[in-house]
């Protein structure tokens, strides 16, 4: 008589490698690993191209600010020249987008996915960097830089990129800005001000996120209410496909859902 555990220990030996292989594969293509690659990227750049004696380069740097959120920062660059702060995009397919649009579109095919508009989000970042550090607006530049193999169907502003052209863009700035007694204690300041480096950090961050967009939506005089128990449906993403959709605040005791129009 065939022995099933036998049997099913053989095929699983034997199956073993693909498994690992379609798990990595996997776990290169989530979000997650598609935003560090995205910022392995762009840091190898800045190393490669900018000099750093000049540039002075400050990565994944996540600030408490003083209504208690946080914001997480891809690179900053220190220099005399001003502090550079750059956030990266790991994307494919077109990238439909304008200054001013609070949402831009990506599309794959026939497919459209809607993110942050990427200037609003760094704007947040500079806003940071302007309290915490007590510089002015004028010491800060605003960088967008995208990485993968996407094409824009728009005309961007001049401090959007595609690929490593936003290092000529930094390297076209020629007016000090920042004294090497300011550039000292900026530096200072961000070892001291920025958060622990760790998953938890990263954890807290994200749940920080989630509740400002439910807030956000709480507050908004048209926020959508939930048919099935009353609660407020807040914007939500699909993490296998990028889609939005909303989703009742009540999860997960409520799981109804609608879409996002």
């Amino acid at each position: 008589m065939l022995d099933t555990s036998t049997l099913l220990s053989s095929m699983f030996s034997g199956a073993w490698p693909f498994f690992l292989i379609a798990f990595i594969v996997l776990f290169l293509k989530s979000p997650f690993m598609k935003g560090k690659i995205g910022e392995g990227l762009v840091n190898f750049t800045n190393l490669a191209v900018l000099d750093e004696t000049i540039y002075i380069p400050v990565k994944n740097v996540t600030l408490q600010l003083s209504d208690g959120s946080t914001t997480q920062i891809d690179h900053i660059l220190v220099s005399k020249y001003g502090l550079f702060v750059i956030e990266t995009k790991n994307m494919k397919g077109w990238i439909f987008g304008d200054e001013h649009q609070k949402e831009w579109i990506q599309q794959i095919y026939n497919d459209k996915y809607r993110f942050q508009n990427p200037l609003r989000q760094n704007y947040r970042h500079l806003k940071a960097l302007e309290e915490i550090l007590e510089v002015p607006p004028t010491a800060l530049t605003s960088v967008i830089a995208f990485v993968g193999e996407c094409t824009f169907k728009t005309t961007m502003p001049e401090n959007v990129f595609r690929g490593i052209s936003y290092t000529k863009y930094i390297k076209s700035f020629d007016q000090e800005r920042l004294n090497p007694l300011q550039i000292r204690q900026i530096l200072s300041k961000l070892q001291r001000k920025r958060l622990v480096q760790s998953f938890t950090t990263d954890r807290a961050h994200v749940q920080n996120l989630k509740e400002r967009m439910e807030q956000s939506v709480v507050s908004s005089p048209n926020a959508m209410t939930c048919s099935r128990c009353g609660s407020t449906m807040v914007l939500r993403q699909n993490k296998k496909n990028g889609e939005e959709f909303y989703g009742c605040s009540n999860y997960p005791k409520c799981k109804h859902t609608a879409p996002f129009a």
